[in-house]
């Protein structure tokens, strides 16, 4: 009797022992005392790939039940990379996205809605990023990702030769800005240009549009609109510009090379975003580095929007650590990380109150963009836009160059648009008729 009780007894020290093991295993800190660190995979594109992965060594240290493998891989591969991995059911926990992707992988239910994460987090409040950026992220009232970085596009300009011109600053109306041009070309002479708008850069045709108020599409983004009275409005005043030989009317192939002659004064103004900023420190000389500048872009009544550009943090839904997917999130979303992230690549924070820092405040050709950013609109949330701004480049292009007359040539872009878009119809009217039917 005595041996059976000693066996019982040590059966009940048994079972004790594994039910406390088991409930340790649950307490929050206890994992990692010889349990398997969950493995999250991170796929990040170009320099941003490489300098994250010193980041994520301090969130391993802050979270050591959770082990992170950075991907790096070049922007020109990542888009069909994500794609086929989306295809082959092997897509990352977590990914860096360009945010006008977005559209396109939220349309193939790939990355995971971000609503309930979000209203369960004090650490990613909307009211924190820039609104217009935010919205690159939001489809049909769903947000989708949370921005990591941003830009925009500004006026790089001379400021000797607006200077030389009569102008102490870039003026913000379009009507006074054309006047200024005007100045700078008569003062720069035969071949001096005011401004060099590309033609095979898309990026300024879309903003004079959102400029104007143009919606590009149709509201439920299944048609071109750019024949519409805003866009036709907006190709007015940009051929306008060509047409008193303020920019060069060159194909884009021809194109000069952007920093000797932006130093020589062949042009005054050049669009473009903050990846120039570094660009224009290094190329030009040191002789003209006091003499540039940046500026907010001008606009038809006074300052004017501009593009919602930059790159998002996502879910991606097959993710089997999205808990822990989403703790990264957050963790690179801090406004001090966002500052490291600054420091190392240059490129410009999401988060509103990072601007506040001296690294951002103090460096005169910043100011353009902290004030730009809180004038941007997002493009249209379709996964085809893409597509829809070469084929915009490409008709900005037969205009300029007189190929064809500006009615002719926006009407047959809407039709081009309109065979893009024709799945996107079917789809949409697919989805009404089972609504109804559901009904």
């Amino acid at each position: 009797m005595s041996g059976e009780l000693r066996v019982n007894g040590a059966r009940a020290a048994l079972v004790a022992i594994a039910a406390l093991v088991a409930l340790a295993a649950t307490l929050p800190g206890c994992r990692g005392n010889g349990a398997a660190p969950v493995t999250l995979r991170f796929w990040a594109m170009g320099r941003e790939g490489e300098v994250v992965q010193e980041l994520v060594r301090d969130f391993e240290r802050e979270n050591p039940g959770i082990r992170v493998i950075v991907q790096q891989m070049p922007w020109t591969a990542a888009h069909e990379k994500l794609l086929t991995a989306h295809v082959g059911d092997s897509t990352p926990d977590i990914a860096q996205l360009g945010n006008t992707w977005i559209p396109e992988f939220a349309a193939l239910h790939a990355i995971e809605p971000l609503g309930s994460w979000l209203e369960g987090s004090t650490a990613v409040p909307e009211s924190a990023f820039f609104r217009g950026i935010w919205a690159t992220n939001v489809i049909d009232g769903t947000p989708y990702g949370v921005p990591w970085y941003v830009d925009t596009r500004v006026l790089f300009y001379r400021k000797d030769l607006l200077a030389r011109a009569g102008y102490a600053t870039v003026p913000q109306r379009w009507d006074e800005w054309v006047q200024s041009m005007e100045a700078v070309a008569r003062l720069g002479g035969k071949g001096h240009y005011a401004i060099l708008l590309p033609t095979n850069e898309y990026t300024p045709w879309t903003i004079f549009g959102l400029q104007t108020g143009s919606p590009l599409l149709s509201p439920d983004g299944t048609r071109g609109d750019f024949s519409g009275p805003e866009y036709r409005r907006a190709a007015a005043f940009y051929l306008d510009v060509f047409r008193r030989h303020l920019a060069p009317a060159v194909p884009g192939q021809l194109m000069m090379n952007v920093h000797q002659e932006f130093e020589r004064g062949t042009f005054a103004m050049y669009i473009t975003g903050p990846w120039q900023l570094g660009e224009f420190s290094r190329r030009l000389s040191p002789a003209m580095q006091s003499s540039w500048e940046t500026a907010p872009l001008p606009g038809p009544d006074g300052p004017g929007v501009s593009v919602a550009g930059g790159s998002s943090l996502v879910l991606f839904r097959s993710s089997r650590h999205k808990p822990e997917g989403w703790k990264l999130i957050e963790f690179l979303s801090r406004p001090e990380q966002q500052l490291r992230f600054f420091r190392s690549t240059g490129d410009l924070p999401a988060r509103r109150e990072t601007w506040r820092d001296t690294a951002l405040t103090s460096p005169p050709h910043m100011r353009a963009f902290a004030d730009q950013l809180d004038r941007v609109v997002p493009t249209p949330m379709v996964p085809e836009w893409e597509q829809i701004s070469v084929a915009l480049q490409d008709c900005v292009e037969t205009m300029v160059l007189g190929a064809k007359a500006p009615d002719s040539a926006l009407a047959g872009l809407d039709r081009d648009v309109d065979r893009m878009l024709e799945k996107r119809r079917w789809m949409l009217e697919r989805a009404r008729r089972a609504h109804a039917e559901a009904r």
